[in-house]
């Protein structure tokens, strides 16, 4: 997972579960360089000209797990996959945003009068994509989990097997049977989806 070293981040988001504010501090300076990672690789598949920065999804998704402080952390790991979680909720969350301020609301955002139908494209995409995903994780949450992980965290297969304790053929599978079933709910809905 990345030049991170792995002793440390653990007992130092204990720590700050535990009530100690500087801990958070000394988690994010050990991890901000594969948050940073993490988050390019996923705004690198985003349209050109798009509102975020990776340093502003990291400061969004920080924000929000600054708010969970009573999740029990398991491990390191444990930490990025809930970080991946955020990055989503920043996503679409934005996404929602965006979609208001084109039917009347306050919020203004500057698109190339040329990209504004690819930003609706791409921002309606990303929401009918978290929509279908909260759908699978209903059903079948060990998918939906790679998923958000490919996806959303930008995570290998053999990152995402570390990640959920399991094999990367297991991720495998799971990640084809994930694709088979967001291709046919997205394309019910006239929606392509990405085959990556």
């Amino acid at each position: 997972m990345g030049d991170v070293p792995p002793d440390g981040v653990t007992q130092l988001l204990e720590a700050w579960r535990a009530g100690d504010d500087h801990a958070i501090d000394e988690v994010m300076s050990r991890v901000y360089g594969e948050l940073h990672r993490l988050a390019a690789r996923y705004l690198h598949r985003e349209r050109a000209g798009h509102t975020f920065e990776a340093h502003d999804l990291i400061h969004e998704a920080f924000l929000r797990l600054v708010d969970q402080r009573q999740v029990d952390w398991r491990n390191r790991s444990h930490f990025f996959a809930i970080a991946a979680q955020s990055m989503r909720r920043v996503l679409v969350d934005h996404a929602r945003r965006r979609n208001a301020s084109r039917r009347g609301g306050e919020v203004r955002h500057l698109v190339p009068a040329d990209d504004a139908e690819l930003a609706v494209k791409i921002d309606t995409d990303l929401l009918a994509l978290d929509e279908a995903l909260t759908e699978l994780a209903a059903a079948d949450e060990p998918l939906a989990r790679v998923v958000e992980l490919r996806y959303f965290g930008g995570f290998d297969h053999d990152e995402i097997a570390e990640l959920l304790g399991v094999s990367n053929p297991t991720v495998r599978r799971r990640w084809r049977l994930a694709k088979a079933w967001l291709y046919r709910r997205l394309s019910a809905n006239g929606i392509p989806a990405d085959g990556s």
